[in-house]
């Protein structure tokens, strides 16, 4: 799967992409993830990307002209377009679902925002998909595009050691439920032991007991999730 990130500060992801998972997948092939300037998109000699809104108000906007160019550039770079998704607080919000129907694409271009957002005109033009990690502000959208390649690239054939955690964890499709409580060593820590029935060895039992402490976990913390299923 291909990621192509444009946005005003590439080097935020410097780390991101040596670490972990994404890092294992990208040297294995499974994950292709490239960077695009928006600024070598931009005109003059200090290449600005963003103005003063028209009407007036607090902040800068970027301008329409080097984010289209740059947008349309990096779709024609590849024989695969891709589906545009723009980091938005105005989009709809980032849920499993949405996570299990971006990871069908082969190719996502992801657009970060800054400062006041994007001139109305970025949109118009380009369609985007837009969409939003949740219901607050960020500084920009670079942390958001991040959250998407993090939550795709767990549904890439290969990149999980063991593709069943994809499929077992919270939120996912089928799964309406909040995960189990996990144990490992020691038996005892601090006072507090692992129940005895995941040391049984009886695996219809241990199933069982933790699709229990799931749904009770879930009933506890996060009971709209059991209200949205259908009857």
């Amino acid at each position: 799967m291909r990621f192509d990130v444009l946005t005003l500060f590439p080097g935020i992801f410097s780390g991101y992409l040596g670490q972990s998972l994404l890092h294992d997948g990208i040297e294995r092939g499974l994950v292709e993830v490239r960077l695009h300037d928006i600024r070598d998109w931009a005109e003059g000699k200090h290449r600005h990307v963003d103005d003063r809104p028209f009407g007036g108000g607090p902040g800068m906007v970027l301008m329409a002209k080097p984010v289209v160019e740059c947008v349309e550039a990096v779709q024609a770079a590849a024989d695969e377009p891709g589906h545009l998704v723009m980091l938005s607080p105005q989009g709809r919000t980032l849920r499993q679902e949405t996570v299990e129907e971006l990871a069908t694409y082969k190719r996502l271009v992801l657009l970060c925002g800054r400062y006041e957002g994007f001139d109305e005109r970025i949109k118009s033009v380009l369609r985007p998909d837009e969409i939003s990690v949740g219901d607050y502000i960020l500084n920009g959208g670079e942390v958001a595009a991040m959250t998407i390649i993090d939550a795709c690239i767990r549904l890439v054939p290969g990149v999980l050691g063991d593709q069943r955690s994809c499929v077992d964890d919270s939120f996912s499709s089928g799964n309406r439920k909040l995960e189990f409580a996990q144990y490992t060593r020691p038996r005892e820590f601090r006072g507090h032991a692992v129940p005895e029935i995941l040391l049984s060895g009886d695996h219809g039992a241990i199933a069982a007991w933790r699709e229990e402490q799931s749904l009770q976990r879930t009933r506890e913390r996060r009971a709209d999730l059991l209200s949205d299923q259908s009857p």
